[in-house]
């Protein structure tokens, strides 16, 4: 049986959900490095600018989301962001992924947000039959723009967008 669980700094779990992380950065092209990764993300739960959670079996993390909240000025409100979902590869095409973002949408509706909203690569199939079938549409009008402030970091592209797992 799965159950999601919110995962913070301090939870026992944490340890795994930093590995775990790393995995998904792996999968995504950047190379291994779980000391600043477990550093990176013990620092964004820590101050709030991320929430987790967790699909957890038994005892072992199998997946996560993460998100933050940013006000939602003109309506004096909040919206959520979906920023990253992960689930490991021998547990995909069990419902987890769909598990973890039912569980925001919940968590973000009983907290008064606006909205959730979420960006991914146009080209991730996977993921965007994931979120349209949760109820995410495109917004019309509505373009993505960066400006990259590391002149070492490669230009933007549709890296650093939400992927799902695949």
């Amino acid at each position: 049986m799965t159950t999601i669980v919110p995962i913070d700094a301090s939870h026992p779990a944490f340890a795994q959900l930093a590995a775990l992380f790393d995995d998904y950065r792996v999968h995504y092209g950047r190379p291994s490095s779980p000391d600043p990764t477990r550093a990176w993300l013990r620092h964004q739960l820590s101050r709030g600018a991320l929430m987790a959670a967790a699909a957890v079996e038994s005892t072992r993390l199998c997946g996560f989301i993460t998100t933050t909240t940013m006000p939602a000025s003109l309506m004096l409100s909040t919206a959520w962001s979906i920023r990253d979902l992960y689930v490991s590869p021998p547990h995909r095409g069990r419902g987890m992924a769909q598990a973890l973002v039912n569980h925001v949408i919940a968590d973000a509706r009983e907290a008064g947000a606006l909205r959730v909203s979420l960006q991914t690569e146009s080209e991730n199939v996977a993921a965007l039959a994931l979120y349209t079938k949760s109820g995410f549409q495109p917004v019309p009008g509505l373009d993505l723009l960066n400006l990259s402030l590391n002149p070492e970091a490669p230009p933007a592209t549709n890296s650093g967008s939400t992927p799902a797992p695949s």
